[in-house]
């Protein structure tokens, strides 16, 4: 069966920087809906419509075609004083500066899942993370890990069939065929260094599923 609208895809993927360092080799399948259901990134969509199980390809995605440019306007410097102790650098909370208050910081392991949620419910709610730390500031940044970056990816279709009704009213896969590509943990990145001037993408630097 070839990949076509509302077919449910499985994929086998890797995850790099332009410099082919490897950001995520995940064991499970990556499972999406294809047919533009924002399952992942359009570019990759489009590579993959036509083909069959067995594809392999390798494809990189500039910041427009992914996670966007790095947005210098979404590092925010807020007192101390306004979170809750003890505070650390990965901590991650949703929301905009400016309305947050204390009970808003949520627990790291929760954030992807808060993430989703908040996708669903207001679009524009932006989860910030703690990127730095002083005696009386906090350094926030409101963008994707992966913003600003270009990333390649290494595909290969590894099943094709045809959605559910469920599924095309839900707009994504049965929760237990796997997961849509959703790359905002930041603890998949340890092994990129997104401090270093390649990574920062703010300004003429590039920095790349969903």
């Amino acid at each position: 069966m070839k990949i076509e609208k509302n077919t449910i895809v499985s994929l086998r993927y890797k995850l790099s920087d332009a410099q082919n360092n490897i950001i995520e080799e995940p064991d499970t399948l990556m499972v999406y809906l294809h047919g533009g259901y924002a399952g992942t990134f359009p570019k990759i969509e489009s590579l993959l419509d036509g083909k069959d199980v067995g594809y392999e390809t390798t494809v990189q995605l500039e910041p427009q075609d992914a996670f966007g440019d790095y947005d210098p306007n979404l590092l925010k410097i807020e007192p101390r004083d306004r979170f809750p102790e003890p505070l650390e650098i990965g901590m991650q909370f949703e929301g905009v500066p400016e309305e947050l208050s204390a009970d808003e910081l949520i627990d790291e392991d929760d954030a992807e899942e808060d993430d989703e949620a908040n996708e669903d419910e207001e679009g524009d709610t932006l989860i910030y993370t703690v990127t730095d730390l002083a005696e009386k500031q906090v350094v926030l940044d409101g963008n994707h890990p992966l913003a600003g970056m270009a990333l390649r990816f290494w595909l290969q279709v590894e099943d094709v069939r045809q959605a559910t009704e469920d599924e095309i009213a839900n707009q994504h896969p049965q929760s237990e065929d796997g997961y849509g590509l959703d790359l905002a943990d930041e603890d998949d990145l340890d092994d990129l260094d997104l401090n270093s001037p390649e990574s920062q993408g703010s300004g003429s630097s590039p920095r790349t599923l969903h």
